[in-house]
């Protein structure tokens, strides 16, 4: 053998790759990618099984670290220096890139888990450098500990650097626990190079659920759309990719002229200087990226975005610089030192001037990108922008809760958060519930419930529909708050409006009898229906309250309507996505496993469940039973497609029809890594096995939105 052939690794495993070994995905790449239930697996966490992160930040001497911080900021290293002496500017980068990948339609993003640690984030041309801001934060995480993670520190960075040069801050939560692996449930576009963009249609339609405009950026291009410094263009952009932050006009206009109150770009030279990123730099950068040839490679030759000076002539204090600038002067159109499109004032004061950000001595002409450009162009935005501009305080105000938004926007309800600056007001935004009732008589509620006229399928079938709006992504919708009374969820097609509406009445009359809230009726009905159909107790936890519709942001909640719900088999309308991969996604959002969600869905069609009545393989629907995994299994029948989502059961000696079941159904046979878990549940001595694993991950569903019994 020649020394090749003896290798002891790379034959044996695939630890890279390079291609030297040929994975399941490369061979069928249409195959559903079951691995997102199983992400984060607690193998991957080096912390004990019994660590409790947040019990670990309430031991935290907050103070403490906040002062650290603060010196931080002025604590210039050589390494790395800070511009005019002081990171704030930098952290408060950090802070933003961490938060600002959050985005609406699916509540995935933000900076709730420290995934910027991780590729892809941490090697986004748009995080160019900010590798050097975890590293200066790397001697207080060390300092700290388990009792602060990297989520909590890089968003507590850019409160203190804000709060460091003057500005005011609305509050701050902690609570945040860090993931271990990259992130494998986000997808960030079909793109296969930086700052390409395949994400848009018709008349600049950006694709659902991208909020970035190109491929590695946090929002939208600076220098305008795809490069070009058209401003009005870029006001569509921003306006688009701010809405899916869920920020609004004024929201947007603070935090752009809040953000770049603070700093400067830098594109001292051209992007060719620049090394690779920190995921493909050599191992001896150990983990640094963006090794910069030009000059010194940092300090005033540094190079970032391309885009080189800063906004406003005193850069490391909070003032009304931006938009005195901003309105004060003409503009024109000139290109940085790197070639990236920026914008210079024409014949500006002296006073009006910024110093060096390395030499104190020397003066630079501020600047402003495209994007700023449209804070002043486009109508809307020009008019909030002259608004702040007069009225400073209101300008301090919108920026400190717009930004305290994009901070906590992905942490769910308030009674989450954690800390000695948590803010008393409560924001719509946080999707407020008035304290639910947990002294009334459970089993007179349990009692008024068997006793109407509700069917076990309306009973689960509501209860799931309120429930399942829950996605952990955000920790928005879910049970509590029974907002599946109120606009917009009421009239929501998958919701069987009719029906719904039936079963509320009944549950008004009882909560007024009882004192439970509706919330509390919602969830126990469906227990109630399960152990109808089950035998078996169905654990129930009171205390849910129920929200008014004032304390509903209807616009906010319509991003939850289920487009496609695999669990009822119900698809509001074909997409390019497949229904099963729709499925994957709903229950990936819910927090569930593979083994969960196989359960749940065929409990439901066990219990007849099902949008046309596909999947329903049993011939009593008031029993919890595992006739969906026998009959699915049975080698009796012969599948054939009759249309895009459905398929009928034909007996393979008669070829008469028996069942009728959709994509959602069939995967569970079609998928090997499904249908083995199907095999569990098809097994003779099962059943006891399947309603134990049913009733468990129905509670999980349920209960999955109680942060109020969290701390």
């Amino acid at each position: 053998m020649d020394d090749v052939s003896k290798c002891p690794v790379m034959h044996g495993s695939a630890t890279n790759n390079r291609g030297v070994s040929t994975s399941n995905k490369d061979w069928w790449p249409n195959q559903i990618n079951i691995n997102i239930l199983h992400q984060h697996d607690k193998r991957s966490n080096p912390m004990s099984p019994e660590f409790d992160y947040r019990k670990e930040f309430s031991k935290l001497d907050f103070h403490a670290l906040k002062k650290d911080l603060n010196d931080l900021m002025t604590d210039s290293k050589d390494w790395w220096p800070a511009d005019y002496g002081h990171y704030g500017p930098f952290f408060i980068r950090l802070t933003w890139h961490a938060a600002g990948t959050y985005r609406t339609w699916d509540g995935r993003g933000g900076g709730g888990t420290g995934d910027q640690r991780f590729a892809p984030l941490n090697s986004w041309p748009d995080n160019g450098n900010l590798d050097k801001a975890r590293r200066l934060l790397w001697p207080l995480k060390q300092k700290y500990g388990s009792k602060i993670s990297w989520a909590d520190l890089f968003i507590l960075a850019g409160n203190v650097a804000i709060e460091s040069m003057g500005g005011k801050t609305f509050g701050y939560s902690g609570g945040r626990p860090d993931i271990w692996t990259p992130p494998e449930d986000i997808y960030w576009g079909k793109e296969n190079e930086w700052l390409q963009n395949k994400r848009y249609t018709g008349e600049r339609i950006l694709e659902t659920p991208l909020g970035a405009v190109q491929m590695g950026l946090i929002y939208v291009n600076p220098q305008g759309p795809d490069g070009k410094p058209d401003p009005l263009a870029s006001a569509h952009d921003i306006r688009e990719t701010f809405s899916r932050m869920a920020m609004n006009d004024e929201e947007t206009v603070a935090l752009t002229a809040g953000g770049h109150t603070f700093g400067k770009a830098h594109g001292a030279a051209a992007e060719s200087n620049v090394g690779p990123e920190p995921e493909g730099a050599p191992i001896e950068d150990m983990g640094f990226g963006w090794k910069n040839s030009h000059g010194v490679g940092k300090a005033g030759d540094a190079i970032t975005s391309g885009i080189e000076g800063p906004w406003t002539s005193n850069p490391t204090k909070w003032d009304n610089g931006y938009f005195d600038l901003l309105f004060k002067y003409d503009w024109e159109l000139v290109k940085s030192p790197a070639g990236a499109f920026q914008w210079h004032p024409i014949n500006p004061d002296k006073e009006d001037l910024a110093p060096d950000a390395a030499n104190p001595d020397k003066l630079v002409t501020t600047i402003m990108t495209t994007a700023d450009m449209a804070m002043k162009e486009d109508p809307s935005y020009n008019k909030i922008s002259k608004k702040f501009h007069e009225n400073p305080d209101i300008f301090a105000d919108t920026f400190a809760r717009a930004w305290f938004k994009l901070l906590h926007r992905d942490m769910g309800p308030k009674s989450r958060y954690m800390g000695p600056e948590i803010p008393e007001e409560d924001l719509i935004w946080q999707d407020p519930i008035p304290t639910g009732n947990s002294s009334y008589s459970i089993e007179k509620a349990k009692d008024a419930i068997v006793s109407s006229e509700l069917s076990i399928q309306q009973l689960v079938e509501t209860a799931w529909a309120s429930a399942s709006t829950y996605r952990h992504t955000d920790m928005r919708g879910g049970a509590n708050g029974s907002r599946i009374r109120l606009e917009p969820q009421i009239n929501w097609e998958v919701n069987k409006p009719s029906q719904l509406q039936k079963v509320l009445n009944v549950y008004e009359d009882i909560s007024k009898d009882t004192g439970a809230s509706i919330a509390d009726l919602i969830v126990l009905g469906g227990n109630i229906g399960i152990e109808k159909a089950s035998g078996s107790e169905v654990p129930f936890l009171p205390g849910r309250g129920d929200a008014l519709q004032e304390q509903t942001d209807i616009e906010s909640f319509g991003v939850l309507e289920p487009l496609a719900d695999g669990f009822r088999n119900y698809q509001k309308q074909d997409f390019a996505v497949s229904p099963e991969e729709m499925l994957l996604d709903k229950a990936q959002l819910l927090g569930l496993t593979a083994p969960e969600m196989t359960a749940l869905v065929g409990g439901l069609r066990s219990l007849g469940i099902s949008c046309d009545n596909k999947g329903v393989f049993t011939n009593d629907i008031n029993d919890l039973s595992n006739d969906f995994f026998t009959s699915l299994l049975d080698m009796s029948i012969e599948w054939k497609p009759t249309g895009k989502n459905s398929y009928e059961g034909l007996d393979r000696e008669s070829g008469k029809k028996v069942k009728a079941a959709s994509r959602v159904d069939l995967i569970f046979g079609s998928n090997s890594q499904l249908r083995a878990i199907a095999e569990v549940y098809a097994c003779d001595d099962s059943k006891d096995i399947f309603i134990k694993d049913f009733i468990s991950a129905w509670c999980k569903v349920m209960n999955s939105d109680r942060f109020d019994l969290e701390n």
